[in-house]
């Protein structure tokens, strides 16, 4: 079992997550690695597509479609206790599995709860269609 097959729903990887902002600037590269929830992870014939969303730490608009990390959901996966930390789910990255120039085959740092995270996947899926793509394959 390689470690992109751990790479599934509701796991943390450490990714160079590319920002909406930034990639609307003309930017290439994610400014750093961070935490990021695998959304989806859809089986295709040349690689299997992976929607990525964004953790941080700074604490979101209200307008943005975001969800703050309770502290048992941050212990399962890894994450700082200690920090404010919020999944965004309006804007995401999609990278394709075996091509891509930013996965690594490394186990994931935690995983969300299906409780968590079910609930959460099913509203994104519903406001898919006026969310914000950042395609990272080629």
């Amino acid at each position: 079992m390689s470690g992109y097959d751990e790479i599934q729903t509701a796991a943390v990887i450490r990714y160079p997550y590319l920002w909406s902002r930034e990639a609307g600037k003309g930017e290439t590269e994610g400014r750093k690695d961070r935490p990021v929830a695998v959304g989806v992870r859809i089986p295709r014939a040349d690689g299997d597509l992976v929607l990525f969303f964004p953790i941080t730490t700074k604490q979101p608009r209200p307008n943005r479609f975001a969800v703050e990390i309770p502290a048992i959901e941050k212990r399962r996966t890894g994450l700082d206790v200690d920090l404010r930390l919020w999944i965004i789910l309006d804007e995401f990255n999609g990278d394709i599995i075996g091509r891509s120039f930013y996965l690594e085959p490394e186990p994931p740092i935690g995983r969300f709860s299906k409780a968590f995270f079910l609930p959460i996947l099913r509203e994104f899926l519903a406001r898919r269609k006026s969310l914000a793509e950042v395609n990272r394959s080629r």
